[in-house]
C-alpha cells in the first residue's frame, strides 16, 4: 500500500487500518514475550535443543566420576588357550605344569579373513536313452537359479541399508572392499525389490497379532517419498510393532490398519487423528502434558501449571512402581489423583498459556490416569517414540525415498526389526527368517 492508496481512504477506514495494525503489533509483542520452545517444554527433539557449552550455562562444579569396570568375558569363547609357565621368573627353576592354576583370564578377539563362500552349481543333463528327449537336473532347493546371492548376504544388505543407513554407492563399495563381493547399485535395488513380498507378509502377520491384543499405542513422524511429504506411522504394544507409510495424517490410516477391529484401550498424544478407536478408554501420553505444563510455567503461569506438573510426575512415578503395588493400593492412588486434579482445576491460572492448558486438561481429564489401575497401559507413549527414533535418523541421513515401494519396504523392515528387538531376536536373524517366509518366534519366558 502506497501513499496514494492511503489518501483515497476515509477517516473511518484509516482508523480501522491503524487499529488493525496496532492489534497485529500487540500480538507480535505477546509472542515475543513467550518463552522459547525447548526439548524440556515442548515436543522439540533433543537434537534441536541448545547444547551445553555452546552459549548455555556453565557446568556447576567438577563432574562426578564413575567407578571403572573391566570388559566382561565372552560367555562362550571359540577356543581356550592355556598358557603355562615353563620356569620361575625369579630363580629360573623348572615348574610342574600340573601344579599351576589360572591366575588371570582375558579375551583376545580377532576377526577371521572375510571371504565369501561361492558354490558353483552345475546342473547335469543329457539325452534320455529311452525316449531320446533332452533332460536337465532340477536346481537344489537351497540354491535356486536366478539371483546368485544367498539368504545371509541378502539379510546383511538389507540390514546395512535400512538399519545402518548406508547409501547404495557406499554399500556397493563396502561389499566389494570388505566382503569381496561385487554387486552393483542396480543389483542391490533388485535385491531389495525382491524382498518386498516376504517383508509385507511378515508385517501382515505382526499386524494380526497386534490387533488381537487389548491395547494399541500409536505415533507418527514426517517422511519424504518421491519428492512429496508423507507420514510414517507406528502402531505398537508389547512384543509387536507395525509401521506404515501413508500420504495422510488423518484417521483413515489407523482405520485401514484396524480393519474393523477396536481394541479396549488406546495410548497416544492428544492429536485427534489417533482418537476414537478404543472401546473402553484412551490414555493420553503424560510426557507430552508434562512438557506442556513446563512451557506454561516458563511463560509465567504460577497458578495452575506448577501443581499439574507435580501431579503428573507423581503419577508417572507410581506407574513405574506398579509391580511393587497391589491392586487396592493402585485404586487408592487413582482416587487420590482424580481428587487432586479436581482441586487443581479450581485454581485460576495467572497466564494465558496456563488458561489454555487448563481448558485442555478439563476436556481430557478422563484420559489422564487410566494406566494407574490398568497394568497393560503405560503412563507415556515413549515406546512409540523410541520406535520412531531410528526412522528420524534414517530420514536425516538419506533425505527420504525416491519410490513408494522403497518406503513401503522400509516400513515393513522396521516392523520386523523393532518387533525382533522386543522379542530379543538379533536383527540379522529376524531379517533372514523373514526372507525365508518364516514367522518371528515369540519371546519365551
Amino acid at each position: 500500500m502506497n501513499r496514494a492508496d492511503l489518501d483515497a481512504l476515509s477517516r473511518e477506514q484509516l482508523i480501522e487500518l491503524v487499529l488493525g495494525l496496532a492489534q497485529q503489533v500487540a500480538e507480535l509483542r505477546a509472542k515475543l514475550d513467550l518463552p522459547a520452545k525447548t526439548p524440556g517444554n515442548s515436543s522439540l527433539p533433543p537434537s534441536q535443543g541448545r547444547k551445553r557449552g555452546a552459549g548455555g550455562g556453565k557446568r556447576k562444579g567438577r563432574r562426578k566420576g564413575r567407578p571403572g569396570v573391566a570388559r566382561a568375558l565372552d560367555p562362550s569363547p571359540t577356543t581356550v588357550r592355556e598358557v603355562h609357565a615353563a620356569c620361575c621368573p625369579h630363580c629360573r627353576s623348572e615348574l610342574d605344569v600340573a601344579a599351576q592354576s589360572p591366575c588371570e583370564r582375558y579375551d583376545h578377539i580377532e576377526l577371521p579373513e572375510v571371504r565369501p563362500t561361492v558354490t558353483r552349481v552345475m546342473l547335469m543333463g543329457g539325452t534320455c536313452p529311452r525316449c531320446a528327449r533332452a533332460f536337465k537336473a532340477a536346481a537344489p532347493a537351497d540354491m535356486p537359479s536366478g539371483s546368485p546371492f544367498g539368504t545371509n548376504l541378502r539379510a546383511l544388505a538389507l540390514h546395512l541399508r535400512f538399519g545402518q543407513h548406508i547409501g547404495l554407492a557406499r554399500l556397493a563399495g563396502l561389499f566389494r572392499d570388505v566382503f569381496g563381493v561385487r554387486i552393483s547399485q542396480g543389483g542391490l535395488v533388485n535385491l531389495f525389490r525382491a524382498a518386498a513380498a516376504p517383508f509385507a507378509a511378515q508385517a501382515a502377520r505382526l499386524g494380526d497379532r497386534l490387533r488381537e491384543g487389548p491395547v494399541i499405542a500409536s505415533d507418527e513422524t514426517g517422511l519424504r517419498v518421491a519428492g512429496r511429504n508423507a507420514w510414517l506411522w507406528v502402531m505398537q504394544h508389547g512384543d509387536s510393532a507395525v509401521f506404515r507409510v501413508d500420504e495422510s495424517r488423518g484417521k483413515r490410516v489407523l482405520a485401514d490398519f484396524l480393519d474393523g477391529h477396536r481394541p479396549d484401550f488406546w495410548l497416544s498424544d492428544r492429536y485427534g487423528g489417533q482418537m476414537g478407536f478404543a472401546t473402553r478408554g484412551h490414555q493420553f501420553c503424560l510426557a507430552h502434558l508434562i512438557r506442556d505444563a513446563q512451557y506454561a510455567i516458563d511463560a509465567g503461569d504460577d497458578g495452575f501449571a506448577p501443581g499439574l506438573l507435580a501431579l503428573l510426575k507423581r503419577a508417572c512415578r507410581i506407574g513405574a512402581a506398579r509391580a511393587e503395588l497391589s491392586d487396592r493400593q493402585l485404586a487408592r492412588y487413582h482416587r487420590k489423583f482424580v481428587r487432586k486434579l479436581s482441586e487443581l482445576l479450581q485454581r485460576p491460572p495467572t497466564h494465558r498459556e496456563g488458561e489454555k492448558l487448563q481448558r485442555a486438561i478439563a476436556k481430557g481429564r478422563r484420559n489422564l490416569f487410566l494406566f494407574v489401575t490398568n497394568r497393560a497401559l503405560e503412563p507415556t507413549n515413549n515406546g512409540s517414540e523410541r520406535a520412531l527414533r531410528p526412522c528420524a535418523t534414517f530420514r536425516k541421513v538419506t533425505g527420504g525415498f525416491r519410490t513408494p515401494w522403497g518406503a513401503s519396504l522400509y516400513a515393513d523392515l522396521r516392523s520386523v526389526i523393532e518387533t525382533a528387538r522386543r522379542r530379543a531376536i538379533p536383527p540379522l536373524q529376524a531379517i533372514a527368517l523373514t526372507l525365508t517366509n518364516a514367522p518371528l518366534p515369540l519371546q519365551t519366558a
